[in-house]
């Protein structure tokens, strides 16, 4: 069975630098890779883009950021709507937008379900990101993404499909948009980051009429009578638990502490929730 190549994306390590988006800039602009792709444009296209998430409520707040790019899909959308053969798969996976055959094929881009193919008015053809083929060709074993990125969000791997699905499972990879039916080669850890929730809140104890903060507190979260999982407050008495799936209801915190225990019902809905300072008392 053939290697093909698989990009893992780690949301928790991104924090916005932009220089793996610089580098498909430097990459691309300006320069012509027959066979693989034309010129990126200067202006107008950005064939890797970041977004900002955020979850919570202050004081509890999260700001997250999810790279995205083409994800040289498995069933690619724009393969079947392509003529003359202008979008093709490579035996390692990689998707190639022909530079030449593609043209005037605007039909490519619209047919792109996560708006990752660009339209070069110029020279009347679809563009995208290439996963660098022509310098993993040339013996690259990283895609520049993965060369120019400080805090390893990337990692560039060649395996067996059977090998990357054990990957997936032992990782806890996801894919973007898995409703739409195109099975992506591009993976993404710690995704919960930004598609669920959380709840969380501080816990406090009033000694000698001062509230102070209640650190190693126990946390459980309930759900129609049954645990489902257990945190612990830092030194600030701050708690989270996250991975609550949106718009899932009702669950119960209990907390208990060496100074006593609260108890209280939270609602998830579409948003993260953060419950405040919270009171042990004595039972």
């Amino acid at each position: 069975m053939a290697k093909k190549w698989n990009l893992i994306v780690d949301v928790s390590r991104c924090n916005n630098c932009r220089l793996c988006f610089l580098a498909v800039k430097d990459e691309y602009i300006g320069n012509d890779f027959p066979g693989y792709t034309a010129a990126q444009p200067a202006q107008g296209h950005n064939w890797m883009e970041i977004t900002r998430y955020e979850r919570g409520s202050k004081p509890m707040i999260e700001a997250h950021f999810v790279p995205t790019m083409c994800n040289h899909c498995d069933d690619a959308p724009c393969l079947e709507a392509a003529r003359d053969g202008a979008v093709f798969k490579r035996d390692d996976g990689i998707v190639i937008i022909d530079p030449v055959k593609s043209r005037g094929q605007k039909q490519i881009v619209d047919a792109c379900p996560y708006g990752a193919v660009s339209w070069n008015e110029e020279k009347q053809i679809p563009q995208t990101w290439i996963f660098d083929a022509h310098l993993l060709d040339a013996g690259w074993t990283q895609t520049r993404l993965q060369q120019s990125c400080p805090t390893g969000v990337y990692r560039a791997i060649k395996v067996e499909d059977e090998e990357m699905q054990r990957i997936v499972a032992e990782e806890g990879l996801e894919v973007l948009h898995p409703e739409y039916g195109t099975r992506p080669r591009v993976y993404y850890k710690n995704l919960h980051l930004v598609n669920k929730c959380f709840v969380g809140g501080a816990v406090v104890k009033v000694v000698d009429g001062v509230e102070d903060c209640v650190e190693n507190a126990i946390v459980i979260l309930s759900k129609d009578g049954r645990e489902l999982v257990r945190a612990t407050s830092d030194c600030f008495g701050e708690w989270k638990i996250d991975g609550l799936d949106p718009d899932s209801g009702s669950y119960r915190v209990e907390i208990t502490g060496d100074a006593g225990r609260y108890a209280t019902e939270v609602v998830i809905g579409k948003e993260s929730r953060y419950l405040g300072v919270l009171k042990l008392e004595a039972a």
